[in-house]
């Protein structure tokens, strides 16, 4: 039987500031996917704001959650400052949060990770930014 591990792993822009935009948001949306794929590793949902991401992900047992987040963060940023993927120097706040979920708790945390948008509208981003990776 195949164990299946779902994660939902919040993180910040550093000094929560508002320095996500929509380019970044398009640009993470591609990124964290594409990450979480060869980290053995599948992304459900995301939700993005100008001060934090929201990940809902389902990962292989062997896969290193430590890892898994670092390539996320530290990927994303350099990736998105050198190639110029943000008109806004985008850092991250160390560390990170992350609530493991149940397979019966799944949906709930799926529409918790793509309400972003509405539950910080003054952080809104101004394109459609929460992705539900099982549409």
């Amino acid at each position: 039987m195949r164990s299946r591990l779902f994660y939902h792993i919040i993180w910040t822009t550093r000094g929560r500031q508002t320095r996500a935009d929509a380019p970044a948001a398009r640009f993470l949306q591609r990124f964290i996917p594409s990450v979480a794929r060869r980290e053995r590793s599948r992304v459900l949902a995301i939700g993005i704001v100008a001060t934090h991401v929201h990940v809902l992900v389902e990962t292989h047992q062997t896969t290193s959650l430590p890892r898994l987040v670092q390539r996320f963060k530290g990927g994303s940023s350099v990736l998105i400052n050198r190639e110029g993927h943000s008109s806004n120097l985008l850092r991250w706040q160390k560390g990170y949060t992350i609530h493991t979920v149940g397979p019966r708790g799944l949906e709930a945390a799926r529409a918790y990770v793509l309400s972003q948008d509405r539950r910080h509208p003054d952080e809104r981003i101004p394109v459609a930014l929460a992705t539900d990776a099982a549409e």
